[in-house]
């Protein structure tokens, strides 16, 4: 008999909708680095990659942690845009949130500001719905 934990992942997390993981991630690296550039400039990618990258892992962790509780990855999300942009939207409230409690924390380096929580708060909504949108539409 399977564990009421296990259910309730089991119903959130359907096969059908790995694709949509990697749109998201790429959605959220995209933006996440966009400001990065737009603060430090390109070459700040190459000569301090490491950095680079610690800026997206709280939003990344908090992404991994929230979305399947939210459903982000249900059948449901698999099914049309319709359904996975709410998802999507609904899963990063929280995640953001988890991102700037990281960044706050003395475990990341950036710290919080007020301004770059709405900025990001913002943006990473508009990807992830912009990028889910943009999949279902290629998919057809």
């Amino acid at each position: 008999m399977a564990s009421s934990e296990e259910s309730f992942l089991a119903r959130r997390i359907d096969a059908a909708a790995a694709p949509l993981a990697v749109v998201d991630v790429v959605a959220l690296a995209a933006v996440l680095t966009y400001g990065v550039i737009d603060h430090n400039g390109v070459d700040y990618l190459t000569t301090a990659t490491g950095a680079w990258l610690l800026t997206l892992v709280p939003f990344l962790l908090g992404w991994a942690v929230v979305s399947p509780l939210v459903g982000a990855y249900s059948a449901g999300a698999a099914e049309s845009a319709k359904a996975a942009i709410p998802l999507a939207v609904r899963a990063w409230v929280p995640a953001a949130a988890i991102g700037f409690a990281l960044r706050a924390s003395p475990l990341f380096s950036g710290g919080f500001r007020l301004i770059f929580g709405v900025v990001v708060f913002l943006a990473g909504g508009v990807a992830l719905a912009g990028f889910r949108w943009l999949f279902f539409k290629l998919k057809g």
